[in-house]
């Protein structure tokens, strides 16, 4: 048995509407929480990628305050001591050497980059896996050879991108 044309359109029609509407929130609960995540997106580009609150990226880009303990303008060498001057030189502070597009196969500026932001948290986030020491201790170690000064890169990057 064979439904008119109009009536299967009608049907068909009908199961679209069902399909459209079941998409939408069914309950008031639901529809705040959408709005409530709605609201809280930053308008801007259709896609934009999210950093963490600890990579060096978030704290060059100057969002939120630098602890005391370490101003924008401190320099590698008066923070991690002056071992570091031979490699880094004695001029380049802590807002630079974060800010630093550097090359990735490099492991001596990967190594700063990433120790710097370390640093940072270490003073501005509770429950930072390293110390303040530890961090300045890891630095002068890992400057012995670029496997080394990698490999600890690598270290701190997990910290800084897991933290927040």
């Amino acid at each position: 048995m064979e439904l008119p044309p109009l009536l299967s359109r009608l049907v068909l029609l009908f199961l679209l509407l069902i399909l459209f509407l079941s998409s939408f929130p069914s309950s008031k609960a639901a529809a705040t929480t959408t709005t409530r995540t709605t609201q809280n997106r930053m308008p801007g580009f259709v896609f934009t990628r999210t950093r963490g609150k600890c990579t060096p990226q978030f704290w060059s880009s100057g969002r939120e305050a630098w602890p005391r303990m370490v101003p924008q303008e401190s320099t590698v060498s008066k923070v991690f001591g002056s071992r570091v001057n031979e490699r880094y030189g004695s001029d380049l502070t802590l807002l630079e050497a974060t800010d630093r597009n550097y090359d990735e196969e490099s492991g001596y500026p990967r190594l700063l980059k990433q120790a710097s932001a370390a640093l940072l948290n270490s003073y501005a986030r509770k429950g930072f896996p390293y110390s303040a020491w530890e961090i300045k201790t890891l630095v002068i170690q890992a400057l012995v050879s670029e496997e080394a000064a990698n490999l600890q890169a690598q270290l701190f990057s997990v910290a800084n991108e897991d933290c927040d």
